[in-house]
């Protein structure tokens, strides 16, 4: 495993799990960036990496996670959310900005994802100060710009039932007018929810949210 100034490099779910458990089991503060529920989740029994520290008592901890939004607009990652806010008591945001997928604690270790290789991740663990101060204020910047999961759930409520049928249509190329019949929509209605949609996903174009949109697994 090399280290070089203050940076690991780790290879594998259950190695940084086997290197980090007693550094989240005694953590105060957790940030926490990915972009799909399971990107810091351990390869076998998919248990989320903040897990040994939102089992302690409330109060002792703050756990922050910022999310990419477009995860909203599936129903079982919706629940999700709200069950890791509800049962951790983790203040959740969400962003349509691209995420870094990061872990910071106590401000005072980072630890960014990296690449799959031949099914693998590797994970930088950083604890150079000057980093772990520069990574620290872009979550801050990000977190500060993000909303709130509750305000940004009433957004995206009723585009979140029509989603995947809107996302197969522009998928096909299908018209707009012929997209709205087949969805029983107005055509100006349909046009706004395929705008609330590419917001959502931060999308500028619909090519870009169809792009997204399978990045995160809705089609």
């Amino acid at each position: 495993m090399p280290t070089v100034e203050s940076v690991t490099i780790v290879r594998g779910e259950e190695e940084l799990h086997r290197r980090t458990e007693h550094l989240f089991a005694a953590a105060t503060d957790v940030a926490c960036a990915a972009n799909d529920l399971w990107a810091w989740a351990w390869r076998h029994g998919s248990r989320d990496i903040t897990a040994a520290a939102a089992a302690r008592p409330r109060g002792s901890l703050r756990m922050r996670k910022l999310y990419r939004a477009g995860l909203l607009l599936d129903p079982v990652a919706a629940r999700e959310l709200a069950k890791r806010r509800d049962q951790f008591g983790a203040d959740i945001r969400l962003t349509t900005d691209e995420i870094n997928e990061t872990i910071i604690l106590d401000g005072r270790l980072v630890i960014l994802a990296g690449d799959r290789s031949a099914g693998e991740r590797s994970y930088s663990v950083i604890t150079q100060p000057d980093t772990v101060q520069g990574v620290s204020s872009l979550f801050e910047a990000a977190w500060r710009s993000a909303t709130e999961l509750a305000d940004f759930d009433a957004r995206v409520a009723e585009i979140r039932q029509i989603a995947p049928q809107v996302l197969d249509l522009l998928g096909q190329g299908v018209k707009d007018e012929s997209a709205a019949r087949a969805l029983g929509l107005g055509l100006r209605t349909y046009r706004r929810r395929v705008a609330e949609l590419m917001g959502a996903l931060g999308a500028e174009s619909r090519f870009q949210a169809g792009v997204r949109a399978r990045e995160l697994g809705l089609v």
